[in-house]
């Protein structure tokens, strides 16, 4: 799988399945291969894009193959449309 999305779908579609009691995700996630400037660059900018995000509280590191988002936010809400923010990038990359 190349994007969190599908990783994500694939979960919810067998849990909601009769029978199942629960289930535990591992299915790997590898993105195409981007230059760790241009996730970067990315990340920060659909932050900006959020209304509800104060980009200039979230830093974003990016090397190795690992984004690490760094800050403060007001709310758990707000750390979680952080984080959807940095993997919905991966749905427009070419």
């Amino acid at each position: 799988m190349q994007f969190h999305y599908e990783r994500v779908a694939a979960e919810y579609a067998v849990r909601g399945l009769i029978g199942v009691k629960g289930v535990t995700n591992l299915i790997s996630v590898k993105p195409p291969q981007t230059s760790p400037k241009d996730i970067k660059h990315k990340i920060e900018q659909a932050f900006k894009r959020a209304a509800d995000l104060d980009a200039e509280m979230i830093s974003v590191e990016a090397k190795d193959g690992k984004v690490i988002l760094r800050g403060t936010v007001d709310s758990w809400a707000e750390r979680e449309r952080a984080e959807l923010a940095a993997w919905a990038l991966q749905a427009y990359r070419t």
